[in-house]
């Protein structure tokens, strides 16, 4: 694995996260979301993409130094996860972006991977302050975003075969934020499954959706904050 671009900051009291800033010093800011393993590598390893794509990226740890290693614990940490808790978490990443001397512009992103990508459209509906969202097979029976309130535009990534999130819950997204007035543009790629950007599990990775959907995730970012 390569060395770390980033560094372990203190987001808030009680809260930490990782932070990967460009080699130029600035870029457009990120909050970058968790899957439901929690702040792994993987996660860490988005955070360092994204720096080495010009953003300033971000992933607070919303489990509060907890992680799973098999997918029962992970159910678990995903179904205790305090929603308000992390709404304020994130909230507090946004502020934290916005205040650094590495991230330019007034808006940053948010983007989110099953779990997380949930969340990511969570916190966009609910701060004005992120101005593009990304979902990547976003899923959480506990979280349900009220979209009537948001700014964002939103891209949606999703997987033909992702039994966790199926064409008709792609739809119905597709459906509320279309009647909410949002940007929005929902993508579903062909012959995945769900998770299929996750590099660090071989049982669903695929390398050339992935760079596809990257070129796609990326093109938005920059369109977005500039």
């Amino acid at each position: 694995m390569a060395s770390r671009k980033g560094r372990d900051v203190e987001i808030a009291d009680g809260v930490r996260g990782y932070l990967a800033v460009p080699a130029s010093g600035s870029g457009p800011g990120v909050v970058v979301i968790q899957e439901w393993w929690g702040l792994v590598d993987h996660i860490r390893d988005v955070c360092d993409r994204l720096a080495r794509e010009g953003f300033a990226a971000l992933a607070p740890d919303l489990y509060r130094g907890e992680a799973a290693r098999e997918p029962g614990q992970a159910q678990r940490l995903m179904m205790d996860l305090d929603v308000p808790r992390a709404a304020a978490d994130l909230a507090g990443a946004v502020s934290f972006l916005l205040g650094h001397d590495a991230v330019e512009g007034a808006r940053v992103g948010c983007i989110g991977f099953c779990m997380g990508g949930q969340l990511a459209l969570y916190a966009g509906a609910g701060n004005r302050r992120i101005g593009a969202v990304v979902d990547c097979y976003g899923i959480h029976p506990n979280v349900a975003p009220d979209f009537e309130s948001m700014q964002a535009a939103v891209l949606g990534v999703f997987a033909e075969n992702d039994s966790f999130v199926p064409p008709a819950a792609v739809r119905e997204l597709e459906r509320k934020l279309a009647a909410a007035g949002v940007r929005a543009h929902c993508k579903t790629y062909v012959g995945v499954d769900h998770a299929f950007l996750n590099d660090s599990r071989p049982d669903v990775y695929d390398a050339a959706t992935a760079r596809e959907a990257w070129n796609d995730i990326l093109s938005f970012l920059r369109a977005e904050l500039g």
